[in-house]
C-alpha cells in the first residue's frame, strides 16, 4: 500500500531555499577550452603531446598528475588520452628498443589546485602519489621543493601582422630602444616578431628568453641580442621602453614599473566585434596609482599590533625559512604574529579572524599580490611592503621599487643595541624606553594608536611587575594602566586578549546558567539493538 504525503516531510528543501542557478567559476569569454574548436592534429601541438611524452618516457615517470587552470579542465580528459596513447606506442613506432620499455602506471588529473593556480600543487599530487607534476598554462615558475615540473605553457594564436603594426604606431623611430617580450602562452611568436622588426629597420631591438629566475632583471625573462645571445648584465634597462604582447599579470607590471622606461602592453582579447585589437595600452600613470594605493595599504600596518602571516603556498622553496625570518622581524618590531593557512584565499575566510589588524602573505611573486578591489576587511600586504611598514617613519623610503614574492625575504638580523641602552644585567630598560616613546599616530586617519606594539608594552609592564614583586616570576595576566594583555603558558597573546575583551561571543555553552542544579544521574539501556537491558537490575528488556 502506498502513503500519500499529506505535508512535505521535516528534512526537505523548503520553497525558499531552492538551489538556485549558480554561475560558473570561470566567464565564458576567459574560458581556453580548446577541444570543440580545434582538430586533433592542432590539439597535439596546443598541448606539445609529443614532448611531453617523450619527457615523461626519458624519466620513467610511471605516476603522472597533470595540472590544469580553471578555464582549461575542459580539455584534460582529451590530453589524458592522447599521452596515453602517445606514451604507450610500441617501442619500434618511437624509435626506441626493447630494452627501453617501462610501464605507465596512472595518470591523475588535479583538477582544484590547493592555491594559485600558476603555482605548482605539490600538495595535492603528493596525496596521488606522483612522479611527476605536468603544469598547463602560463606559470610563475617559482622554484618548487620537492617533485619534478613538466611545464606545458600551450600554444596560443596571434595575428603577428596585427601585432607588428601596433609595435609599428607606437615606436615610429627605428633608432628607439625596445624590448619586445610576451607573455609565456605567447612567447613562441617573440622570435618571429623580433626578427620581422628587425627587417623594418629597428636595430637596436631587443627580445627576451624564458628562464627559471623570479629574481631576475626582468622576471624569468634573459634579454637577448639579435643573434639570440644574452646582452651584459651592466645593460641599462632604463633606457628601453618595453612592448608586451598579452596583458601581463599585475605583479609583473608592478615589478617592472620602476625598471624600464615605459611598459606598451598588446591585449590579445577579442574586441565587442570578435575581432582582435591593435591599438596598445601604455600603463605608466596605470602603474604608479597602482603603487600609491599600495602605499597606503602598508602605512595601515605600520600602526597595526596584530600582523598575521598568510601561507599562500606549501610548494615554493624555502617558503618556511621566510615564514621564520617574518616571524622573527615582526617581533622585532613589537608586534604580534599569527600564522594561517587557509588555501585559497577569499574575505569570507579571513573575516574569521577579527583581531588581525592586517596580513603579510607568502607565496610566489605573482600569488602574494592580493588586488586593491578584492573586497579584504583588513590590508593584504607582501613581504616588501612589509619590510618598508616595520621600518620606521623616520626610515621608511618608497622608492617606486615594488616585489611581489617571498624570493626577496632577506634573513632577519636584529639589530645590535649599544652598551649604554643596557643595564648591568644585561636587560635593556624597557620601561624607560616605553615611557619615553613619542605617541605614535595612524598617518591615514590621525588618530592615536594605543596598542601598535603589543609585545614591547607586555615586555615593558613585565618588567615593572617584577620590579614590584621583588624579581619573583607570576603566572598571573600581565596588568599594566590602559595596557594589559593576556598571556597563554607565558606567552604575550593579543588574540586572547582580543576574544577575552572584544568579542561578543565566545562559544557554544556560553549562556549556561551554573546556578542551575544537575539532575540525578540515572542508568539508562544498555546491551544489543536487539534487546536492551533497562537499569542495574536487567528486570526488562525492550
Amino acid at each position: 500500500m502506498t502513503a500519500h504525503l499529506t505535508a512535505p516531510p521535516t528534512l526537505s528543501t523548503p520553497a525558499e531555499h531552492l538551489f538556485a542557478h549558480v554561475e560558473p567559476e570561470v566567464p565564458p569569454s576567459e574560458n581556453e577550452s580548446q577541444v570543440k574548436q580545434k582538430s586533433n592534429d592542432e590539439l597535439q601541438d596546443i598541448y606539445e603531446i609529443a614532448s611531453t611524452a617523450d619527457k615523461i618516457r626519458v624519466g620513467k615517470r610511471r605516476r603522472v598528475a597533470l595540472q590544469f587552470p580553471d578555464s582549461m579542465l575542459g580539455d584534460a580528459p582529451w590530453v589524458v588520452e592522447a599521452l596515453k596513447s602517445e606514451i604507450t606506442k610500441p617501442p619500434r613506432e618511437q624509435g626506441r628498443g626493447p630494452e627501453d620499455e617501462y610501464r605507465l602506471e596512472r595518470i591523475y588529473i588535479l583538477a582544484d589546485t590547493s592555491y594559485s593556480s600558476c603555482c605548482v600543487d605539490e600538495i595535492a599530487a603528493e596525496h596521488a602519489d606522483a612522479d611527476v607534476v605536468v603544469h598547463y598554462g602560463r606559470s610563475c615558475l617559482s622554484p618548487t621543493s620537492r617533485l619534478p615540473v613538466i611545464h606545458v605553457f600551450t600554444k596560443h594564436q596571434l595575428d603577428e601582422e596585427l601585432a607588428l603594426q601596433a609595435f609599428v604606431e607606437d615606436f615610429p623611430d627605428t633608432e628607439c630602444k625596445v624590448i619586445l617580450m610576451a607573455d609565456v602562452t605567447y612567447q613562441d611568436h617573440v622570435s618571429r616578431l623580433a626578427s620581422s622588426l628587425r627587417g623594418r629597420g629597428y636595430h637596436q631591438l631587443l627580445s627576451t628568453g624564458i628562464v627559471h629566475n623570479p629574481m631576475g632583471r626582468i622576471p624569468n625573462r634573459v634579454v637577448l641580442g639579435a643573434c639570440d645571445e644574452p646582452v651584459p648584465e651592466d645593460l641599462d634597462l632604463r633606457e628601453y621602453s618595453v612592448f608586451h604582447v598579452s596583458t601581463p599579470p599585475t605583479a609583473l607590471l608592478l615589478a617592472l614599473s620602476s625598471r624600464v622606461k615605459s611598459l606598451h602592453i598588446l591585449p590579445t582579447g577579442k574586441g565587442v566585434d570578435g575581432t582582435a585589437s591593435s591599438s596598445t595600452v601604455s600603463s605608466g600613470q596605470t602603474a604608479m596609482r597602482m603603487l600609491g594605493r599600495r602605499y597606503a595599504r602598508l602605512l595601515s600596518l605600520a600602526s597595526a599590533g596584530i600582523i598575521g602571516i598568510l601561507v599562500n603556498t606549501l610548494s615554493v622553496a624555502n617558503y618556511l625559512s621566510s615564514i621564520d625570518n617574518l616571524r622573527k622581524q615582526i617581533a622585532a618590531a613589537g608586534k604580534k604574529s599569527y600564522t594561517v593557512v587557509v588555501g585559497k584565499l577569499n574575505p569570507a575566510k579571513l573575516a574569521n579572524f577579527a583581531e588581525v589588524d592586517g596580513w603579510v602573505v607568502i607565496g610566489c611573486w605573482e600569488s602574494s599580490l592580493v588586488e586593491d578591489d578584492a573586497g579584504f576587511f583588513q590590508p593584504v600586504i607582501t613581504p616588501f611592503e612589509l619590510d618598508a611598514a616595520l621600518a620606521g617613519d623616520d626610515k621608511r623610503v618608497w622608492s617606486g621599487e615594488w616585489w611581489g614574492g617571498i624570493e626577496g625575504v632577506k634573513e632577519f638580523v636584529p639589530e645590535e643595541k649599544d652598551d649604554k641602552d643596557a643595564d648591568d644585567d644585561g636587560q635593556g630598560d624597557d620601561t624607560d624606553e616605553e615611557d619615553s616613546a613619542p605617541p605614535e599616530f595612524d598617518l591615514r586617519t590621525g588618530k592615536l594608536v594605543y596598542r601598535s606594539r603589543p609585545l614591547r608594552t607586555a615586555s615593558t609592564a613585565k618588567t615593572a611587575a617584577l620590579a614590584k614583586n621583588g624579581g619573583s616570576q607570576s603566572a598571573a595576566l600581565t596588568l599594566r594602566p590602559k595596557a594589559e594583555v593576556a598571556t597563554v603558558r607565558g606567552v604575550v597573546s593579543p588574540g586572547a586578549e582580543f576574544l577575552r575583551s572584544q568579542r561578543t561571543w565566545a562559544g557554544l555553552g556560553g549562556d549556561y546558567d551554573t546556578s542551575e542544579q544537575s539532575a540525578v544521574i540515572e542508568e539508562g539501556r544498555s546491551g544489543l539493538a536487539r534487546g536492551y537491558t533497562v537499569g542495574s537490575d536487567g528486570g526488562g528488556r525492550t
